[in-house]
């Protein structure tokens, strides 16, 4: 017996694709799609096959598991892991043909004893803090890091293919941080060549700077979240010809009239001035469901977008949905692409004070995930 899907994330894969190739034609270089986080929360292995299938050249992933995840999927592109602390199997990643960043000498031994352990060499990338203070070595630290990687790729147990930063304003594009920033790239790459080190690509946009700074392109950008379809500068992503993927929708498990006055969810924080139908939708804060959304953030029922009515639960919230035909099993839509008449994931951002980033990245729990379109299929 098939049983109706309480609650579900609908991906579109073909839109994940169009939007690498509208960034990709873009840009006329390289991209690095970057899918850590279980793909911004799409679906990690599909969303990286449907990236490659848009024209990514490389995947981008935060940890080591990712990356080893992405070959175990049987997905051979480049891929570069990037959070790398002491004692992570390095080892394994390299025998995986995971590329992997370095921040520090210490790195960098930990990358050549890998190298030594794997029987093979260590492909790297230099990651230079240019002002986000973050990861990568500091401008006084990176003179040293570069001098000892080229004295390993000399020795034949590295090789060093990319430069590269992050950005703290790509949002902000005219904020004067940027300039600084691309500035002291400049400087750091102009450090690594005149060690030897001519052979790496230099990598500094993020999704931001993809669509709104070129002159932070160099030989590849990186872009994140703009893949998913989500306008990283926090306006309509169709400016920027991209179209978000992702759809998350639910069921109503109840509805019921009750009285003017009646307090609703915890805390009584809303009552209807008037008798109302309420329609229950069984997920909440655990499903990544903000529980700052109670009272603010809108959803699509009934064909109208409704505000939630009093404060999300751990597993549930409230809809006001006053004379409307509502009834059991029929579908809310808290956020997607906004084509449909639902709210976007960027109404989602402004109602709880937060970006469409985490929103999608948190969304789980027993949401179930469903992928559609062909793009990448195997």
């Amino acid at each position: 017996m098939t049983h109706p899907v309480r609650a579900e994330v609908v991906v579109d894969l073909d839109a994940i694709a169009a939007n690498t190739a509208v960034l990709r034609e873009r840009v006329g270089r390289p991209l690095m799609a970057v899918v850590k986080a279980d793909g911004y929360g799409h679906g990690m292995v599909p969303a990286a096959r449907a990236a490659l299938a848009g024209g990514a050249d490389a995947l981008g992933v935060a940890v080591v598991e990712e990356a080893l995840a992405l070959r175990a999927a049987g997905i051979t592109a480049p891929v570069l892991a990037w959070l790398n602390g002491p004692g992570e199997d390095l080892a394994a990643a390299l025998a995986a043909d995971v590329e992997v960043s370095v921040n520090a000498v210490w790195g960098l031994e930990e990358a050549v004893a890998a190298a030594r352990a794997a029987g093979r060499t260590a492909r790297l990338h230099l990651k230079v803090d240019t002002g986000l203070s973050r990861g990568g070595a500091t401008p006084d630290q990176w003179p040293a890091l570069v001098a000892a990687a080229a004295r390993a790729q000399a020795d034949g147990e590295v090789e060093v293919v990319g430069l590269w930063s992050h950005l703290a304003y790509a949002d902000a594009p005219t904020h004067p941080t940027i300039g600084l920033q691309v500035g002291v790239f400049e400087e750091a790459v102009v450090i690594a060549r005149d060690a030897g080190l001519t052979g790496a690509r230099r990598h500094l946009a993020n999704s931001a700077a993809t669509v709104a700074l070129p002159h932070t392109w160099f030989d590849m950008v990186r872009p994140g979240v703009a893949v998913y379809g989500l306008d990283p500068l926090g306006g309509d992503p169709a400016v920027h010809g991209l179209r978000p993927a992702m759809t998350v929708q639910a069921r109503v498990m109840l509805t019921k009239r009750v009285p003017a006055g009646a307090g609703v969810s915890y805390g009584h924080t809303y009552a209807p001035e008037r008798e109302t139908t309420l329609a229950v939708v069984p997920v909440g804060y655990a499903d990544g469901v903000p529980r700052a959304a109670g009272n603010r953030a809108p959803v699509l029922a009934a064909g109208a977008h409704r505000t939630i009515a009093g404060r999300v639960c751990m597993d549930q919230f409230v809809l006001d949905v006053g004379d409307d035909a509502v009834a059991p099993g029929d579908r809310v839509v808290l956020w997607g692409p906004g084509t449909g008449g639902e709210p976007t994931a960027q109404q989602w951002a402004d109602a709880v004070d937060t970006i469409h980033y985490e929103l999608v990245a948190r969304i789980g729990g027993r949401f179930a995930r469903r992928h559609v379109g062909s793009a990448g299929a195997v």
